[in-house]
């Protein structure tokens, strides 16, 4: 077992030792402060399905809960929605926020592990940037992250990764993750 007081994850041991000074020099900041950074990494899955069936809201749960190291939280429907068969407070979906260590071990093993997996894979779109340093990107299966058993998985899920840095442009926020080797294709 690690000792978690001395295991630091290792893209931030790169970030601090590498990444900071290249994005320093590639963007001419004057301040440390000024370096864009990972602020946290938002997982959402939604669940078609729970409207027939609420057990598939708990499993996908329980399966984000594995992906990410620390407990999903189930999200809830605010208003009810007669034509798709929606209740108020009705669960439907899943998400977790991951911030600190956490947040770059789920990166190191989403760039260097799931990414690879996924079928036909040729690379992430470089241009799912919001404006405003965000990078909002989508799994059709949640099978290729290696904590879940895929014999054991009933429906195979889509989800949602939204990385979220302090990064003014979206040229800084892509420079970088391209730093942490993100795939992008263009």
């Amino acid at each position: 077992m690690l000792d978690a007081a001395k295991y630091t994850p290792r893209l931030k041991t790169q970030y601090r030792d590498t990444i900071r000074a290249a994005l320093k020099e590639e963007f001419g900041y004057k301040n440390d402060m000024q370096i864009p950074r990972l602020d946290k990494i938002v997982l959402n899955m939604g669940v078609g399905e729970a409207v027939k069936d609420t057990k598939k809201v708990k499993q996908a749960a329980d399966e984000l809960s594995l992906i990410a190291g620390q407990k999903a939280v189930i999200t809830k429907a605010k208003n009810s929605i007669a034509g798709f068969r929606v209740r108020e407070d009705m669960p439907l979906g899943t998400k977790v926020t991951l911030r600190g260590d956490r947040m770059y071990e789920f990166l190191d093993r989403l760039i260097n592990i799931a990414l690879p997996r996924v079928r036909d894979f040729r690379g992430v779109k470089g241009t799912a940037f919001d404006g405003r340093g965000n990078y909002a990107m989508g799994l059709k299966e949640h099978i290729v992250f290696p904590e879940i058993n895929f014999d054991k998985v009933d429906e195979v899920l889509g989800m949602d990764i939204i990385i979220c840095t302090n990064a003014k442009t979206d040229a800084e926020a892509k420079s970088l993750l391209k730093h942490f080797n993100m795939p992008f294709t263009s």
